[in-house]
């Protein structure tokens, strides 16, 4: 049985340019009561406008990140750069060194961008899981992430 999630998604441009559309996402509840995205890929929602340059594969970008989706519930973070002790997180992007959601969203990110990136399981840790942070088999996953620098 499939629930259907419908958002109204605004997104801002340079200029102040917004462009309103809505936007579906399907979940279906699996067997083990867990939620699983009916889509692949990963959906961007712009939170806040960057003013920077978009990062280019290969470079070193920096971010801030908050990651929800600990035992299958979207709602519930399982890790953050803005804990107390944490630090800002740094990767080659486009290289998979990361999940591929972070891979191909942040490389359609700008330098000071505040984006929600929503990650179908197959974009995000798959089958596996990530047992340590409490991530199931097969979760998609949503992470808040600002594009501190590329370099």
């Amino acid at each position: 049985m499939a629930t259907v999630t419908e958002t109204n998604v605004t997104v801002k441009r340079a200029g102040g340019v917004e462009k309103n559309h809505k936007t579906q996402v399907q979940w279906r509840r699996t067997s083990s009561e867990q939620f699983r995205e009916a889509k692949m890929g990963v959906e961007k929602q712009i939170l806040t406008p960057g003013t920077g340059p978009n990062p280019v594969r290969g470079q070193k970008v920096t971010v801030h990140c908050t990651g929800f989706g600990k035992d299958g519930d979207l709602s519930k973070k399982f890790w953050s750069t803005k804990d107390p002790g944490g630090q800002p997180f740094s990767f080659e992007i486009g290289k998979g060194k990361v999940i591929k959601g972070w891979d191909e969203g942040v490389l359609g990110m700008q330098v000071g961008e505040v984006a929600r990136l929503t990650c179908s399981p197959d974009y995000a840790y798959g089958e596996r899981g990530f047992p340590a942070w409490g991530i199931k088999p097969n979760s998609a996953l949503v992470f808040e992430i600002e594009v501190l620098s590329a370099e």
